[in-house]
């Protein structure tokens, strides 16, 4: 199986995933901001496999490869990120079966969207400029990895793990539930951490990123930290 084909299974399963977590949580397919989820999700992916596939193969094939070569600690932190996102569906999904309140007002529901699209833009973008973007933190030795200072790089070191909490929030207010926020809360703080993890592992071991860290001082938000 070719790496193109074989992340297209990887994509494909985790939209299955998501489709029966959020509905069997729910207990019902009569949930508009489900479908909702789905279909937004389903929508930034075909963006995005338009915008990669055709001049971004090669993050793409990064992509790929899973957690193959991944740091050990990352290993456990990438297990508790999955786990700590699925939570939000699930926890989103228990609250539409048994009515949990507090529900979130319109208005935050169409917030939810406009965030969720944000950070999944920024996601895309960081993928566009870093070519040596991956699911875990590894050094990628094989592929002749360097420091990237291009793109959102230029304004935080870690823009993908901004466009993810950004994400995560999006789609926990845009399903609806206030609840579904505590998962969300969780995703945050092991980003937090996974992005003071991979700074250090960086720092020691990749070429030119000690110099990249002067340059751009914020981790996830500009200005701030």
């Amino acid at each position: 199986m070719t790496a193109l084909a074989r992340r297209g299974v990887q994509v494909l399963t985790k939209a299955a995933l998501q489709v029966v977590v959020l509905f069997v949580s729910a207990g019902t397919v009569r949930w508009p901001a489900g479908w909702l989820y789905v279909g937004l999700y389903v929508g930034v992916v075909a963006v995005g496999a338009a915008v990669l596939v055709p001049s971004h193969r090669e993050v793409v094939e990064e992509r790929s490869r899973g957690r193959q070569g991944a740091v050990g600690w990352d290993r456990h932190l990438t297990s508790a990120l999955a786990v700590a996102w699925l939570g939000i569906l699930v926890v989103a999904g228990l609250a539409e079966r048994w009515g949990w309140l507090p529900r979130l007002p319109s208005w935050a529901v169409a917030v939810g969207v406009a965030v969720f699209l944000l950070g999944s833009a920024i996601m895309l973008w960081a993928m566009a400029a870093n070519p040596f973007f991956s699911q875990v933190v590894r050094i990628q030795t094989d592929r002749g990895h360097t420091a990237v200072a291009d793109g959102p790089y230029r304004f935080v070191r870690h823009p993908g793990y901004t466009g993810m909490c950004l994400s995560t929030l999006g789609s926990a207010l845009l399903l609806g539930s206030a609840w579904a926020l505590l998962p969300w809360a969780v995703c945050v703080a092991l980003l937090v951490l996974r992005t003071s993890l991979e700074d250090q592992t960086l720092s020691g071991e990749l070429d030119g990123y000690r110099e990249y860290r002067t340059r751009t001082r914020y981790r996830l938000v500009p200005r701030i930290w």
